[in-house]
């Protein structure tokens, strides 16, 4: 299948591997050329603007960043609607609020595209394993179109429905327990640091514990190697946890729990870190009490 990877980030370079693995014809997209050098290096072929893409391309998965880089990617002066197929299917996974999500579809209907509202999750080491988990919605044409990419990049892929819109709104409410959880996780673990807990080994026992969680797992070793380079960044949670509070905003329900700890995140990236791993989140406890966090490892 002819494919369009948009977007060689932590994920879409993953994805855009295992494409290539599975035998479709993959071009990857993206501005910077270190993307595409290590893109071209596996063996795909890399374009640096949507517009570039394959005339015919039969779909194109967009793993960006946001609503408005998705509609540019796609539908912007240089974008890739003009190079796809009639009736190609696009996959959009970026994670944005369920009207975005909505809107975005018409548009590619209008241009005779199928449209599955796709986002995923599973992280840099899911997309690069092929194991993440869709949370999609659209047509049955859209979702056919699409099986074969989606069997490339996922270990699960959820049919939420026809309508788009309802896949981002369960991706929004996996991002709220994902952000709360992750800022729970530094929380718990400056509290350790500061009253003199070996945070190794606080690791290791709430690991076997009542308290733990998956972000917990996952995010707290980022912390003990000191390791603060992003497989997912601090603004991405910025934005999320946004949408999420936007979205409840408009239906007058309150968030209490998320809107905190967005502004953990929030006052994290104000002070210059926005860019690095979500887990130092935990920084904030570190600017407010001195703490000191476990050097980097080597």
């Amino acid at each position: 299948m002819k494919v369009a990877a948009i977007g060689l980030g932590s994920m879409g370079m993953g994805a855009a591997l295992n494409l290539l693995k599975s035998g479709h014809e993959i071009t990857g997209v993206d501005p910077r050329a270190e993307a595409r050098e290590a893109f071209a290096a596996a063996g795909g072929r890399a374009v640096a603007r949507p517009g570039e893409i394959p005339e015919g391309t039969e779909a194109a998965l967009v793993l960006v960043v946001n609503a408005q880089q998705t509609e540019a990617a796609l539908f912007g002066p240089d974008g890739a609607a003009p190079r796809l197929a009639p009736g190609a299917v696009v996959i959009g996974s970026a994670t944005v609020a369920p009207e975005a999500a909505r809107a975005l579809a018409a548009e590619a209907e209008a241009a005779g595209l199928l449209w599955l509202d796709a986002p995923v999750s599973g992280g840099a080491k899911g997309a690069a394993e092929g194991t993440m988990v869709v949370m999609a919605s659209g047509s049955e044409a859209a979702f056919a179109k699409a099986e074969p990419v989606l069997a490339a990049i996922a270990r699960k892929t959820w049919r939420l429905g026809d309508a788009p819109g309802i896949g981002s709104t369960v991706k929004m409410v996996n991002q709220l327990l994902a952000g709360v959880h992750i800022a729970a996780a530094a929380e718990a673990m400056a509290l350790g640091i500061r009253a003199g807990a070996d945070p190794g080994m606080l690791y290791e026992v709430i690991t076997t514990a009542a308290g733990n969680s998956w972000m917990f797992g996952d995010r707290v070793p980022h912390i003990l190697e000191g390791d603060d380079t992003p497989r997912s960044a601090i603004d991405i949670f910025v934005k999320d946890l946004g949408i999420v509070l936007d979205a409840a905003r408009g239906m007058t329900f309150p968030l209490p729990l998320t809107a905190a700890a967005h502004q953990l995140f929030l006052g994290v990236s104000a002070a210059g870190y926005g860019g690095r791993d979500d887990a130092f989140v935990i920084r904030f406890w570190q600017m407010l009490a001195g703490i000191g966090l476990p050097p980097k490892r080597g």
